[in-house]
């Protein structure tokens, strides 16, 4: 069993910055691909970023290029997901996602085996 815990949610101003965490824990863990996504009311979950894990090269969605970088500790077996520039339109649950072995294209939840809480994110006009 994998887990994955979320943190660094909160409410933040249009413009401002937040950095989201995911500390993954489990007898073995292992990772082929960490991915965030997040989900605003309403709206149906869509795919945010994703790192791979052994070489640590990175994907993300049109709407956040050039906002959004995710980075990778191997010794803590985090992901971290920093947001700059934030929109009100960020707004969202956010949640990281592990795949442990290769199943699909890393844009797809379906590829991914254990799930994180989730954590709030709130961008004010």
């Amino acid at each position: 069993q994998v887990q994955l815990v979320e943190s660094g949610g909160g409410l933040v101003q249009a413009g401002g910055s937040l950095r989201l965490s995911c500390a993954a824990s489990g007898r073995t863990f292992s990772s082929y691909v960490m991915g965030w996504f997040r989900q605003a009311p309403g709206k149906e979950r869509e795919f945010v970023g994703r790192i791979r894990w052994s070489s640590g090269s990175t994907y993300y969605a049109d709407s956040v290029m050039g906002r959004f970088t995710i980075s990778r500790d191997n010794a803590k077996n985090t992901v971290y997901l920093q947001m700059n520039s934030l929109k009100p339109e960020d707004t969202a649950v956010y949640y990281c996602a592990t795949a442990t072995y290769y199943r699909g294209s890393s844009q797809s939840q379906s590829a991914y085996d254990y799930w994180g809480q989730g954590t709030q994110v709130t961008v004010s006009s």
